[in-house]
């Protein structure tokens, strides 16, 4: 219970979003229901080589409760290498929500 506590005494200094703050939540409490936590923990969930060259452009949801996942590489040379890894994200997603949540994934230059 006092690491809890713990965790809430921390606040930042700066005034934070809505969804940043549920986000905070969310990660305390370790439920793993929403799409902006997937994108406040991006970095988190791909790993430094795929989060180096890669970010979340856009999440749709759709009426089944699955995801279409847009990612605009760092550079658009990338865009290829991280369509032959398209699987690979879409298991880490996959895996981060604990059910097939990803139905398509495509990448914008």
């Amino acid at each position: 219970m006092s690491n809890q506590t713990k965790k809430f005494e921390e606040r930042s200094k700066r005034p934070q979003t809505i969804g940043g703050a549920l986000g905070g939540l969310i990660r305390i409490f370790g439920v793993r229901a929403s799409d902006a936590d997937l994108v406040q923990r991006w970095d988190e969930i791909m790993g430094a080589d795929i989060a180096s060259v890669a970010r979340l452009a856009a999440i749709r949801k759709n009426r089944d409760n699955t995801f279409n996942v847009v990612i605009r590489p760092a550079v658009p040379a990338y865009a290829l290498q991280l369509s032959y890894r398209s699987d690979e994200i879409i298991k880490k997603i996959n895996k981060y929500f604990g059910y097939n949540a990803v139905s398509k994934i495509s990448f914008r230059k």
